[in-house]
């Protein structure tokens, strides 16, 4: 597990209303859904200056491949890493 340090953001009100509603909604803590964002934005930039990689899809199933949870962005996050 990595250290973490705490910080203080100044954000859009609109921004942090959304970043809120899809924690509720995902089940997870707003800190959580943060670090996802972040770490994608800083992804994009670093691998392919901004172009993300196509997702597996089956073409059997005209959806995700089994295994990857489209409501799940870590999930999501590592198919686009294999």
């Amino acid at each position: 597990m990595m250290a973490a340090m705490k910080t203080t953001l100044d954000l859009r009100d609109d921004l942090l209303v959304r970043a809120k509603e899809t924690a509720a909604r995902e089940g997870t803590s707003l800190t959580k859904v943060i670090e996802e964002s972040l770490a994608l934005r800083l992804r994009r930039r670093r691998v392919g200056g901004g172009k993300l990689k196509p997702l597996p899809v089956s073409s059997r199933k005209r959806g995700l491949r089994t295994g990857v949870d489209g409501r799940s962005n870590r999930s999501l996050f590592d198919a686009a890493d294999t």
